[in-house]
């Protein structure tokens, strides 16, 4: 089947002739011109002087000597006009950053009003009362007064806010609004491409006679389909001049269907506005032959990629073929898919002959966003908007990270390991920017940017100092270099734009307008667009035709898009005015998916059917209507991903060769005062006899981290040093400590705080620190902790102190049999306080956790796989039990002073017996000390029996907090 460029080609050669090259060819946009080139060389078969190829907006933009204004320009320009009408009201200058976002929208509208010649005074009063509207404009029908009467329901009198008065106050400025715009912007030498259509419709171009250049030719508009008011007025001129020729692809499917949304433009074009088609009647193309339709189904947005690693395979021996154009194209309904298309495409193919490698053409650009040089300047954004934000010259530790392993940065392993290393050492979670100037780029990357100007700048010397170094150490790639080059151009006419404006911008607002410049930057790829595989958007597949076409993206809400611009024009004025609306875009979308079935032999749909927040999971409804109506033959597949719950893994390690020797070297004291067994070691086996392993065994290190959040264990250990330190000082002058004694040390609190927190943290406990918010929110708790334990102490008091956190004394020998041969350990505890009170020596440990004084039997404490062990009470009888044999004495009694408990349940242990606590004192205290001694001995017998392995917990709570859950396959 003849392509349509091909048909071009082939009726412009024999009309035109010899006079080929006086004619101006204009598309939509550049896609298709070398493929007319192509069919114009077959078609003519020798050398031959070419027509001009334009795009419409570069063709129309001959008819100005005004240059088109950059988004900013017009930015600027519509703030001045806007801050200059709220003056002459009596009114306040709106700052930039607020009038952006407005002003975004009003230039759109304004666009769509020159696009479409609407007389936008008339439109903008017609827009302030219904009154207004029903007196004095009797031209619009009953169905125009209808639409306005009903958006203006809402804003009749009585029911009038605030907001709706001050959006009515906008409307009645924007007469003079749109005027005071075009005449500043002129005065200065630019336009708008929409204001360029409106004067060389309305025949008052500065250059009505650019189309004489081409008199000798003819005008050949192709593959238009959607035009503007301001379009069908100059080409109908163009045509009754006799001036043009249309070329429209045309197929009798959907133009003579008047219910075919596809057909919509085209039949305006053709039958309404008189516009002939060069090529002739319409045809029968989708009809013509019978085709089979491949529907995939994929479970995920990036998996409709992966469909074409064996699809495409199966079609890559057509571009065996000299001549391939036109034969394979990937159509991305949905673009941001193109990275996951990029990566999935085959790049080679297996034949006969052996392996042949693909040519692969993309041009509807890669983005700036996806690529590393967008990720360093948003790293940099985001440093910029802390110091000024903040007002600091510190920057928040995750940023320096960010920047130390950036690939683009060049920090060598050796110095991002020193940097690191400092910032744990001194826990950094805030980094002075100063100790950050290692070399340029670095000191150009961490200072302080004071004015919009120089931040420009600061960022474009950044990228220039990162491309020089690529070019040297020749690491430069095409892509990145066109990147780099595309960003430096977008940053320079930025400051170009913003010299003018700069000293009256906010920097934050300059740092956005930087954003926004850089993010829509995109540059294409290289290829050759008629040779291998095609990948294109929906709007650049206009015109062009395929044998095999692969269209990914045919998702409801994608194919048609549902998004519309925003807009001060509400839809019921839109429709009396004819301005775009919604089922315009849909006609649109309708016409580009259904023009790439007329001549293609093969076509593949690709739909993402998992439904999310940003995805229907339907299919789009111009696949149900093509399955209903063309007789086609559908066949779907179903991208099936299997999901199961990975099991489990039985994690058990033998205790055997330097495992067992390493496990036998705390028996018998084979490695001196390093091999002995604390309570903290007992209850990590007790936990998880795999995590005792990794930790005491193979001696794994748990990484260091920056202490950024609340961490229970820091918190902990200060509140520890705290009260050792605070009972440390009473100690010296007396052991017997009193209520007011108590009383009078507490005013010593706060610096008692800050001083633990300073060797906690940094090991000095003389530090000066100025603490951030979180270290603030610490010792607030530390401090609140502490409060409570005095406030105990002080109704306990009078007590006499005996031991303060003695980590020497406390080590006793302790017997077990490992397969029927006696062996002897080493146990020993760090206990937090030891007193005497009323008689009584009480081992008493502090407790910041979720720790219970109750329990339901002795035995559940030792066992592995219960979920009812209580390591506090372990960790406490344990050291009762090591405290009464190094000191030959019995009777003591553990007590616990959980902090978020003590107040309502006490310090004494409870046993839980048919609904009532029995407290473990006296006697059930005596029975529970040997009952504790029997399974403690049982539990570690079991740790050194050579035959028992180190095998996982069962219990998911055991798990949660472990830092090995990594090793364990969680």
């Amino acid at each position: 089947m003849t392509a349509f460029l091909k048909e071009v080609a082939e009726d412009l050669v024999a009309r035109l002739g010899r006079d080929l090259h006086h004619a101006a060819v204009v598309f939509n946009n550049k896609r298709p011109v070398p493929y007319l080139q192509n069919h114009l060389a077959d078609t003519i078969g020798k050398p031959f002087w070419s027509p001009s190829f334009f795009t419409i907006q570069e063709f129309f933009a001959r008819a100005t000597d005004l240059q088109v204004a950059d988004g900013f320009t017009q930015f600027f320009t519509l703030l001045q006009q806007y801050n200059k009408l709220l003056a002459e009201e009596g009114g306040k200058a709106l700052n930039p950053d607020v009038f952006y976002p407005i002003a975004r929208i009003i230039l759109s509208d304004f666009s769509q009003l020159d696009n479409d010649l609407v007389n936008a005074d008339q439109l903008f009063r017609e827009l302030e009362d219904i009154a207004v509207i029903e007196k004095e404009f009797q031209h619009l029908t009953s169905e125009q007064q209808q639409f306005l009467e009903q958006f203006w329901s809402s804003f009749s009198s009585g029911r009038q806010q605030n907001h709706q008065e001050q959006f009515i106050r906008m409307w009645r400025r924007m007469p003079k609004l749109y005027r005071g715009f075009h005449e500043a912007l002129k005065e200065r030498g630019y336009t708008t491409m929409a204001n360029i259509y409106r004067q060389l419709a309305e025949g008052k171009a500065d250059r009505l006679s650019f189309i004489d250049d081409f008199s000798e030719g003819k005008l050949v508009f192709a593959g238009f389909n959607a035009l503007s008011n301001a379009e069908a007025v100059i080409f109908k001129r163009w045509n009754k001049e006799e001036k043009a020729l249309f070329y429209f692809d045309t197929d009798n499917y959907y133009l003579q269907d008047e219910t075919q949304e596809a057909g919509l433009f085209l039949r305006k074009n053709i039958q309404k506005l008189g516009l002939p088609n060069a090529l002739g009647p319409s045809k029968d193309l989708i009809r013509s032959h019978q085709k089979e339709i491949n529907v995939y189904k994929t479970q995920g947005q990036t998996a409709q990629a992966k469909i074409l690693q064996q699809e495409l395979l199966q079609d890559y021996p057509l571009l065996e073929a000299a001549d391939n154009a036109g034969k394979i194209a990937l159509i991305l309904a949905d673009e941001s898919l193109l990275l996951p298309v990029l990566q999935t495409i085959p790049t080679t193919y297996q034949h006969a002959d052996g392996i042949s490698n693909i040519d692969l053409n993309v041009t509807m650009g890669y983005p700036l966003l996806a690529t590393s040089i967008f990720g360093l300047a948003d790293l940099w954004l985001s440093i910029q908007a802390q110091l000024i934000e903040g007002k600091k010259d510190t920057v928040y530790y995750r940023e320096v990270e960010a920047f130390l392993s950036h690939p683009l940065t060049g920090v060598s392993a050796e110095q991002r390991d020193l940097v690191q290393q400092e910032i744990l050492k001194e826990q950094l979670i805030e980094v002075p920017v100063l100790t950050l100037h290692a070399d340029e780029l670095s000191s150009l990357f961490f200072t302080k940017v004071h004015k919009g100007l120089a931040a420009i700048n600061n960022l474009q010397k950044i990228f220039r100092l990162i491309l020089e170094r690529q070019l040297e150490d020749k690491t430069l790639k095409q892509t990145e270099a066109d990147l780099f080059g595309a960003t430096l151009k977008e940053l320079n006419r930025l400051h170009d734009t913003l010299e003018d404006y700069a000293a009256q911008l906010p920097l934050s607002f300059v740092l956005s307008l930087v954003q926004k410049a850089v993010q829509g930057i995109a540059v294409p790829l290289s290829g050759e667009p008629l040779q291998g595989v095609q990948v294109m958007g929906l709007l650049e597949s206009r015109s062009l035709d395929f044998e095999h076409v692969y269209v990914l993206g045919v998702n409801e809400g994608i194919l048609p898009q549902v998004n519309v611009s925003p807009s001060f024009i509400p839809d019921s004025i839109r429709r009396a005015y004819g301005l775009p609306v919604i089922e315009n875009q849909d006609a649109i979308s309708a016409y580009m998916f259904y023009r790439l079935l007329q001549r293609s032999k093969k076509v593949s749909l690709v739909y993402n059917g998992q439904g999310d927040d940003n995805n229907t999971g339907e299919p789009s409804r111009f696949l149900r209507q093509l399955e209903f109506e063309s007789g086609y033959t559908f066949k779907y597949f179903d991208q099936s991903q299997s999901v199961a719950i990975g099991s489990a893994l039985n994690v058990e390690i033998k205790k055997e060769g330097e495992t067992l020797r390493r496990l036998n070297l705390y028996l018998d004291g084979q490695e001196g005062p390093s091999a002995k067994l604390s309570a903290t070691r007992l209850t990590t086996y007790l936990n998880c006899p795999v995590q005792f392993f990794y930790k005491y065994i193979a001696k794994i290190e748990e990484p260091e981290e920056l202490a950024e959040n609340l961490e229970a264990n820091s918190i902990g250990s200060t509140l520890h040093l705290v009260l050792e330190r605070f009972y440390q000082k009473l100690q010296a002058e007396s052991p017997y400590i009193t209520r007011e004694r108590i009383i009078d040390n507490r005013k010593n609190l706060d610096e008692l705080c800050k001083r633990a927190f300073a060797f906690v943290m940094f090991k000095e406990e003389e530090k000066i620190l100025e603490h951030n918010g979180m270290q603030q929110v610490m010792l607030a708790i530390v401090a609140e902790y502490a409060n409570v334990i005095l406030d105990h102490d002080e109704n306990q008091a009078p007590f006499t102190l005996v031991e303060l956190e003695n980590d020497e004394d406390y080590v006793i020998p302790f017997p077990i049999k490992v397969k029927g041969e006696e062996r002897q350990l080493t146990l020993f505890g760090i206990i937090d306080r030891v007193d005497q009170r009323n008689g009584v020596t009480r081992i008493v440990d502090y407790k910041t956790g979720r720790d219970e004084i109750g329990f339901s039997s002795i035995e559940e404490l030792f066992d592995t796989e219960s979920n009812k062990q209580n390591k506090a009470l372990v960790q406490t009888l344990f050291y009762t039990y090591v405290y009464e044999q190094a000191k030959g004495i019995t009777g003591v009694e553990p007590n616990l002073y959980i902090i978020r408990k003590m107040r309502e349940e006490g310090t004494l242990f409870y046993l839980r017996e048919n609904r009532k606590k029995v407290l473990l004192q006296a006697e059930q205290l005596d029975d529970m000390k040997g009952n504790f001694t029997n399974l403690l001995r049982q539990k570690l017998e079991e740790l050194f029996n050579p035959d028992v392995p180190f095998v996982h917990t069962t219990v998911a709570d055991n798990c949660m907090y472990c830092p090995y859950l990594t090793l364990c396959g969680k």
